[in-house]
């Protein structure tokens, strides 16, 4: 059976973002046993050094198996979604007694907000749009901005219990506040937001999605938090109509407008390393830390700085009050921005980098394949050694054939000498019996007419034997 990959929640503990499930991911299974290897926790010595098909189930390793087991996972499950169900409730119940619904129930407040998260929703979809990766869903976009929008009551909480505290030291106390309790407290909210739903989703699957759902949640936190600030400022103005209405209420709609892009780059840049934290499990407390405490500084200095500041600006320049509020905004919002977009971009740069040597060792792959496929140097000779081979062969049958061939012909034409010579023989042997040979008529002369007959030749057989007779008469006389 091959490899899969289980999911198993366990608790771990998150400063500041409070006591919420861990996901770890990194289990196999083999036949009965799963074993977990995830690198954010140790293994047994026995698990270690058994074999896999070693049952170590109760001994080592664990998984549900009998009826406890069952029920066992499903109290916990019980739990684990009860504790979120609370927080949610909590949440919302806090927003109904602060007011916070006022932006839904009043629609001339609705509008004041809506306008005032024009600018932080602009910057969201920047960085949405900057995702080098696959699109997030948009489900789960729209959860995350209403679970910060309820969450974000808690910093709200929080932030009024402590303030007096830190009221009696004045200017130091301030500063302190903002960045003991309000940078840490608000961009901790704003986190789990998106570890409640969107981080646990199989679509946060890269570390820029971090950035990307942390902006969503900053969002979602100045949404309701403009509507807080506009639904204060109405109430303390008494103001009960239309135009009076968006009039008294322009002036802090303006500057939450402003206020609003800074949330969303705090809790961009904590997301991102939430993100980064996700996919590096065994490190990821000191990871979520890094992230808050960089955001909570850029927010918290913010916070110390946005009053003295703008009244500088507007000290050493013609600008006037808002005017120099919002060459403040711009420059600070404009540099953390900057840095924002600086790890988004490495990010991207890397991702395109890394996709496109990818894709080179796959052709290269492809192409290594091939000539796995085709015949090595060493096989096209022994092809080419077996073609000649087979090359001479035939060219050996065909000379064997040519020389058969040529055989056959001498033969044939062996035979046909033959023949003309048979066929000479018979036309002699038929001019000897042709009775209109010269010999064949005798004269009255006997002799006379065979040795005139052979003169014309050479002697004839007859002349030489009359001579031969002659001699040895002449002998013996």
């Amino acid at each position: 059976m091959g490899d899969a990959v289980v999911v198993v929640h366990t608790f771990a503990w998150v400063p500041g973002v409070l006591n919420l499930p861990r996901s770890v991911a990194g289990s196999y299974i083999q036949g009965a046993t799963v074993r977990s290897v995830s690198m954010a926790e140790k293994r047994d010595p026995v698990e270690v050094a058994a074999d896999r098909d070693v049952d170590l189930y109760d001994v080592a390793t664990w998984e549900e198996r009998s009826s406890l087991d069952g029920l066992a996972v499903a109290l916990y499950r019980l739990l684990v979604g009860s504790a979120r169900i609370g927080i949610l409730l909590a949440a919302f119940a806090i927003l109904l007694a602060i007011g916070g619904l006022s932006a839904l129930t009043d629609p001339q407040i609705g509008t004041l907000t809506a306008l005032s998260a024009v600018p932080a929703l602009a910057l969201t979809g920047y960085v949405w749009y900057s995702d080098v990766t696959r699109n997030e869903p948009l489900g789960l976009l729209v959860a995350t901005f209403l679970l910060a929008v309820l969450t974000a009551n808690f910093a709200a909480v929080i932030n009024s219990v402590l303030q007096p505290g830190f009221g009696a030291f004045g200017v130091v106390g301030s500063t302190l506040f903002f960045f003991v309790v309000v940078g840490p407290v608000e961009e901790s909210v704003k986190l789990l937001a998106v570890r409640l739903y969107a981080y646990r989703n199989d679509s946060f699957d890269a570390v820029v999605d971090g950035a990307v759902y942390g902006a969503v949640a900053g969002l979602g936190f100045a949404t309701i938090e403009n509507a807080l600030y506009i639904t204060q400022q109405i109430g303390m103005e008494n103001v009960q109509f239309g135009a009076e209405l968006i009039g008294a209420g322009g002036g802090v709609t303006a500057v939450r407008a402003l206020a609003g892009p800074g949330h969303v780059i705090y809790s961009g840049i904590a997301g991102y390393y939430l993100g980064l934290a996700k996919f590096n499990r065994r490190n990821a407390g000191p990871i979520i830390v890094k992230g808050i405490i960089l955001a909570s500084v850029v927010h918290a200095t913010y916070n110390s700085v946005v009053g003295p500041a703008s009244s500088l600006v507007a000290t050493v320049t013609p600008l006037g009050g808002f005017a120099a509020f919002l060459a403040f905004i711009l420059v600070y919002d404009g540099l953390f921005g900057l840095f924002l977009y600086r790890k988004i971009r490495r990010y991207r740069d890397v991702y395109r980098a890394t996709r496109d040597e990818r894709d080179e060792g796959d052709l290269e792959s492809e192409l290594t394949e091939y000539e796995t496929s085709s015949p090595t140097g060493a096989e096209r000779d022994d092809v080419a050694a077996t073609d000649g081979s087979t090359e001479t062969r035939d060219r050996d049958g065909e000379d064997e054939s040519g020389d058969a061939e040529t055989r056959d012909g001498e033969t044939a034409r062996d035979g046909n000498r033959e023949t003309v010579a048979d066929d000479g023989e018979r036309s002699e042997a038929d001019e000897d019996d042709s009775p209109f040979e010269f010999g064949a008529f005798e004269s009255p002369g006997g002799g006379e007419s065979d040795g005139e007959a052979d003169g014309g030749t050479g002697r004839g057989s007859d002349g030489e034997a009359d001579d031969e007779t002659n001699r040895e008469s002449a002998d013996e006389e």
